[in-house]
């Protein structure tokens, strides 16, 4: 297989365990980073990928955030996408009336009420820390610095993310992307952006098909579909294993770089 670039998920993907790659997938990216371009694509805020790109010795590459909404070459902005205060505002009263908390990313700010066994294992996984405040505070100072957000997390019970999750793409459908992370996580993106429209962004004029992507999620489907090659591990849900090219091995089998290196 001739690839020029290869683009992985980080959670469920390439990551073996919650927080970190194995010494295998160091090892395999290692071999193949001079040949082919290396690139995370993840619904991560940057500190949280960065630690991973170091890892891996690709701190030369750019990032995609936020499933696309944010894309960072170093120290360079490439393009941001966030969802502007008045759309907060709606989805904050709706969570509201479904006892449903929030926490908001905005580049490297991540924003929450309150502690939780969600949040503390957000801590844990993905070596970030949350500013505790209110949220009506930080969409006050958001709207003031003309900023929103680059992603919602919605923190819910499982009953309350099956009722709340056909309300919001019946009412905000046109402006959000919503995406199941698990029974009790939302997670909510601009509607413009998506780890594919990124991908595309940073090729320019190189085609797509001259990609390689792995992924496990609903958020990484329209990225396999359209790549050279999709590859599905063998932990992803069975719609994306359904539309994939390739299926390889679990996550935490080192299934990404088990294919790196019986492929590539």
């Amino acid at each position: 297989m001739n690839y020029k670039t290869l683009c992985s998920d980080l959670d469920g993907t390439l990551l073996s365990t919650k927080n970190d790659v194995s010494d295998f997938t160091i090892s395999e990216i290692s071999r193949i980073k001079n040949k082919i371009d290396v690139i995370l694509v993840s619904a991560r805020m940057p500190k949280s990928m960065t630690y991973l790109q170091k890892r891996l010795g690709i701190e030369n590459q750019p990032i995609i955030c936020y499933n696309g909404a944010l894309v960072l070459n170093g120290t360079k902005q490439i393009s941001s996408t966030y969802i502007p205060t008045s759309i907060l505002l709606d989805i904050y009263e709706l969570a509201e009336q479904h006892h449903i908390k929030l926490g908001l990313y905005y580049n490297d700010e991540w924003y929450v009420e309150e502690t939780s066994e969600r949040v503390e294992k957000e801590i844990k996984y993905t070596h970030a820390t949350p500013v505790f405040r209110n949220t009506k505070t930080t969409l006050k100072d958001w709207e003031s610095r003309n900023i929103g957000a680059h992603k919602i997390m919605m923190m819910c019970t499982k009953q309350s993310a099956d009722t709340i999750f056909p309300i919001l793409k019946e009412k905000l459908g046109h402006y959000i992307h919503l995406y199941r992370s698990n029974d009790t996580l939302i997670e909510v993106a601009p509607k413009t952006v998506s780890k594919l429209s990124a991908i595309q962004l940073l090729l320019q004029k190189e085609n797509i098909q001259d990609v390689i992507a792995f992924g496990d999620n609903y958020n990484d489907i329209e990225m396999l579909q359209h790549v050279g090659c999709g590859v599905a591990v063998g932990n992803a849900r069975e719609e994306v294993k359904a539309i994939a090219n390739k299926i390889t091995l679990n996550n935490t089998e080192h299934g990404v770089a088990a294919f790196i290196k019986e492929h590539l």
